[in-house]
């Protein structure tokens, strides 16, 4: 991403400070069909034409809906367990009269506990992340464990940070609803941080 060639570094280094060419090699070692079914499980929903996806798919290579991503997401901050999303989880009348209830769970386990709470312990690594990121970025909050990656595509085109603590994941993307480039400073931390940094501080 900023064209330097670091060398051989740790998976820990690699996840924490978004490094494309180990990403890469991750998902080669790991295989895309694989890396599919488990992408499914944890709630991404736009996978289904195989054939398109490649090793790009760890470098923004497919389309991924927000909302499906935050619960992915979740799913880490879960311990590994899936519970389904809703727009509206319950309405009720003034006189309490339920009108529509989406409240009932059914959870499923998708990842090892271990796992989840692995990629959790490397994801909220300020240190880990900091070679890259800085020590203050808007990913670190002083006190509190809390885990986000950072994602950008090609030409600056679209910016995330997706996070979580143990009671909550919140994403934001940011960029043109025309597709066009942001301007070289719409990398996922700069453009799409500080809102998620603000609202993660108040929840």
């Amino acid at each position: 991403y900023d064209g330097r060639f670091r060398g051989p570094v740790t998976m820990r280094q690699g996840l924490a400070q978004s490094l494309n060419v180990p990403s890469v090699k991750t998902l080669y070692l790991a295989g895309v069909s694989d890396t599919l079914d488990l992408a499914e499980k944890m709630g991404i929903t736009t996978l289904q034409d195989r054939s398109r996806f490649g090793l790009s798919l760890v470098l923004g290579g497919a389309e991924v809906k927000p909302v499906d991503l935050v619960s992915a997401y979740g799913v880490f901050a879960n311990d590994g367990v899936k519970n389904p999303w809703h727009f509206i989880k319950k309405i009720e009348s003034a006189d309490g009269t339920v009108l529509e209830d989406n409240s009932a769970s059914d959870p499923k386990r998708v990842l090892d506990s271990q796992i989840a709470r692995l990629v959790s312990d490397v994801l909220s690594d300020n240190s880990a992340r900091a070679p890259v990121f800085g020590y203050s970025s808007s990913l670190y909050f002083p006190g509190k464990s809390i885990a986000a990656k950072t994602g950008t595509t090609q030409e600056n085109r679209d910016a995330w940070v997706i996070g979580y603590s143990p009671s909550i994941a919140a994403g934001v993307w940011v960029g043109n609803n025309r597709q066009e480039s942001m301007t070289e400073k719409g990398a996922g931390i700069s453009a799409a941080g500080p809102m998620w940094h603000e609202f993660m501080a108040k929840a």
